[in-house]
């Protein structure tokens, strides 16, 4: 089976599971990925990696995978989808919903709860081919060889969601400074997108910290792997560093955590809960109350008790 991998990297890490589900089922299972993705699915075992290069035709990667696959999942009616039915995949599989039907020629009838985690998404699909997703080693981190460096500290103000993720950046430089006092080891994380909080906040802390862009994101999970800590706004970077095996401190604004928190018990979330957040927007038509509330005291507390 072929699967189509979400393009958002929240959805891809939390896509991960059901992969694994697949693979573990005994069923050859593929992925096909843009490009930039084909470092992060070559960290889950047994898959294999169909990556196209930016603008690529879906005639042209039909041509590439025509014959191959017996079957394909899609998501949504994206490329992969267009891919799929171009390529003539005799099963074509994919949950009924709007667009995306006429790509398939098996709909599946899976439903989730408007309150479950997103990662219950995926999970349905494999679960309604019959396919057991209840095992834990489908939830653990990837591994990829590298230990955490002792006391290392990665703070990443920036958002790629938008400016109301973002924290105020003179909080950051209190958390940072806390840090820097307590003998940590602290490294800036800077992500496209956003308002390049990221070299901002190193610009001000100076030469006590190391800096980095992180772009690819998926090139930067050995990076990540070497923070056992991570501190971060919402946005895909702490779900890579999840993915990566670092424990995450994640500051919430319009995001709602029960629906898109990192996955793995050992992260914790911080957030100034308002009365018109969850509200999803990348623009604040108030006053970014979610933002400004959050005290640094809050997130310090939660900080310092990862880092006891």
């Amino acid at each position: 089976m072929l699967v189509a991998a979400p393009e958002r990297w929240d959805e891809a890490c939390f896509a991960v599971p059901a992969l694994r589900a697949l693979v573990a089922s005994g069923l050859g299972t593929g992925i096909l990925c843009p490009r930039e993705q084909r470092d992060f699915w070559e960290t889950v075992e047994g898959l294999a990696v169909i990556d196209y290069a930016p603008k690529t035709k879906a005639k042209i990667t039909a041509a590439e995978i025509r014959g191959n696959w017996q079957a394909s999942l899609a998501w949504d009616a994206g490329f992969a989808a267009e891919a799929f039915k171009i390529a003539g995949i005799p099963r074509r599989l994919g949950r009924t919903d709007g667009k995306l039907k006429k790509y398939l020629t098996h709909p599946l009838g899976f439903a989730v709860g408007p309150l479950e985690h997103r990662v219950r998404f995926y999970l349905s699909a494999a679960e309604e081919l019959g396919i057991p997703t209840a095992r834990p080693e489908f939830f653990a981190p990837c591994d990829i060889g590298i230990e955490p460096v002792a006391g290392a500290v990665l703070l990443c103000p920036g958002s790629d969601f938008g400016l109301t993720y973002e924290w105020p950046i003179e909080r950051w430089v209190e958390i940072a400074g806390k840090l820097l006092e307590s003998g940590r080891r602290v490294t800036v994380a800077s992500v496209d997108g956003g308002r390049g909080l990221g070299k901002i906040l190193a610009d001000k802390l100076g030469e006590g910290v190391e800096f980095f862009h992180a772009a690819p994101l998926a090139g930067a999970l050995p990076l990540l792997a070497v923070h056992g800590l991570v501190i971060s706004a919402d946005g895909s970077l702490p779900h890579l560093a999840a993915h990566a095996g670092a424990t995450c401190v994640v500051l919430f604004g319009p995001n709602d955590p029960a629906w898109k928190r990192p996955l793995g018990k050992r992260h914790a979330i911080v957030r100034r809960h308002v009365e018109c957040a969850p509200c999803f927007l990348s623009k604040c038509p108030m006053d970014l109350r979610c933002q400004k509330e959050l005290d640094a005291e809050r997130v310090w507390d939660v900080v310092a008790g990862k880092l006891g």
